[in-house]
């Protein structure tokens, strides 16, 4: 139950990702510099989901876990300095991709600890 909890999570950060991606698609048309960037964080979001989702099924692969944490806590910050910048830390965007990340470094820390 707890591993398909943890590739839920894995498949809500993918989810997140793509909306992202199509979003920033759409408001920076126009910007060529900025969605240069904002097409990178959400490719790095793509990459850390694929990440989580290989944790997921790797639960003796300490190291690696270990990574993904690091990834996973990376996410979590960059969100929250989001929701400081647009001044609304309960921005939609804020709470789904702080809980996601919340949930996958729960499950991150289980995995690098050797208890999942």
């Amino acid at each position: 139950m707890l591993k398909l909890i943890d590739r839920a999570l894995a498949g809500l950060l993918l989810l997140g990702a793509m909306g992202h991606t199509f979003g920033v698609m759409q408001f920076y048309a126009g910007q060529p510099m900025i969605l240069f960037w904002s097409l990178a964080a959400g490719a790095l979001t793509f990459l850390l989901a694929a990440l989580n989702f290989m944790r997921a099924g790797r639960p003796g692969d300490r190291a690696f876990a270990w990574v993904t944490l690091a990834g996973t806590l990376c996410q979590l910050v960059t969100t929250l300095r989001f929701g400081a910048l647009i001044g609304d830390m309960f921005d939609p965007r804020v709470i789904f991709f702080s809980l996601v990340c919340l949930g996958l470094s729960a499950f991150g820390v289980r995995s690098a600890l050797g208890r999942g």
